[in-house]
């Protein structure tokens, strides 16, 4: 059975480091994968155009470097969108707009293969995740298959008003392996939309983190330069998730660009 790379850090208690892709071209996976020092690209899917065999070959970039997988997905059909990535060969998925204790049962749900003692809906499939394991071929195919579904790691985004109300029962719930702050979001949702830096909204951030480690639950922070790490290091976070390859690329041509408008223009 192929290893969850994510799933065992976090099972070893070691912390993780990531990057954000908002493209499917598995030279990118490459990039990250050839400068080796990330545990996993997460493809923003949320954000992203893409189809399914793009996922697929994404996954089996990620794969022939050792790097991990995660997936953002919409809040809906965020189980159709959880499955088919899983599918793929995702071994993580990051549900965007868990509003309460019941959008994470449900999300929790789609991510967990459909028997008695799991209570997923992730039933048998012979999509690409599927292949080596043969399902039906023999006994030990579907036992390793159904504990593949049960390696996936499951994140929330804690982004809305009620999730942070409900915090400590979403923390609670069987299967919930990692939360993501969502400031932007939150922020929006309370009315303060692009307040993220104010003292209210990140007095709520570290309420969340540090309720999410007194749980057990790690927490991960995104962020867009190591610079930024300190802060959240000393609160005791050891998930991170750094900078988004559009975003880079935007920079290089805002920074690059003006630098070079001002010599061609003679200032």
């Amino acid at each position: 059975m192929r290893r969850n790379k994510l799933r065992e850090l976090l099972a070893a208690g070691k912390p993780t480091l990531g990057t954000h892709l908002l493209s499917t071209w598995p030279a990118m996976v490459e990039f990250v994968g050839h400068a080796g020092r990330f545990d996993y690209v997460e493809f923003v899917a949320e954000d992203a155009s893409f189809d399914l065999a793009g996922l697929e070959n994404l996954c089996r970039t990620a794969e022939l470097f050792d790097l991990a997988s995660m997936i953002k997905v919409d809040q809906q059909p965020r189980t159709f969108l959880a499955q088919r990535a899983i599918g793929a060969g995702f071994g993580s998925v990051l549900f965007a707009d868990c509003r309460n204790a019941a959008d994470a049962r449900e999300c929790v749900r789609a991510a967990r293969p459909d028997t008695p003692e799991d209570g997923g809906s992730y039933g048998a499939t012979f999509r690409r995740q599927a292949y080596k394991f043969s399902v039906g071929a023999s006994e030990q195919g579907p036992r390793e298959y159904v504990q593949a579904i049960r390696d996936v790691v499951v994140v929330l985004m804690i982004e809305k008003k009620e999730a942070v109300e409900q915090l400590e029962e979403i923390l609670s719930l069987p299967g919930v392996d990692m939360i993501q702050w969502g400031p932007s979001d939150y922020s929006l949702n309370v009315g303060r939309p692009g307040q993220t830096g104010s003292s209210e909204i990140k007095a709520v951030e570290r309420r969340v983190f540090e309720t999410a480690l007194k749980l057990g639950v790690p927490p991960r922070c995104e962020i867009d330069s190591p610079d930024e790490a300190k802060y959240y290091l000393d609160i005791g976070v050891r998930h991170f998730c750094i900078g988004t390859d559009v975003t880079v690329w935007f920079n290089w041509c805002q920074q690059n660009g003006e630098a070079m408008r001002k010599a061609l223009d003679g200032g």
